[in-house]
């Protein structure tokens, strides 16, 4: 990664998906890493972890929206890595994810710039 470049993760409750916001040096949005998984949970020291379900979405700035690694799903089914339900749960789960993509409606995008502030602010404050 370039250095003075930044990554915000957000691991939103109950869905089947977290998402990786990638900052360039000027604070401007390059790309947001949409990763499809199963679970998304805590751990007991309050670190943030995923189940993985191979597929994954990138959306840019632009609106350009590029689907990733369908062919990982299917190998993870067709070797027994994933079952049937978790396959169509990443599926439905993408599916969602663009409609409401192309819908205007996924919103923790538009998030992004607002929890990276809020995040910088507070980490001024510890250094304080």
């Amino acid at each position: 990664m370039d250095q003075g470049y930044s990554w915000l993760q957000q691991f939103p409750d109950y869905m089947h998906h977290s998402v990786t916001t990638m900052f360039g040096e000027e604070g401007e949005i390059i790309q947001w890493y949409i990763d499809i998984c199963s679970e998304v949970g805590l751990d007991e020291n309050g670190v943030p972890w995923v189940d993985d379900l191979f597929l994954d979405i990138v959306v840019l700035p632009s609106g350009e929206v590029i689907l990733k690694d369908d062919h990982e799903l299917d190998d993870a089914l067709e070797k027994g890595t994933i079952n049937h339900t978790l396959h169509q749960l990443a599926l439905s789960e993408r599916d969602d994810i663009i409609h409401k993509l192309k819908q205007g409606e996924f919103s923790i995008l538009n998030q992004s710039n607002m929890h990276m502030k809020l995040l910088l602010k507070k980490l001024t404050e510890v250094k304080s």
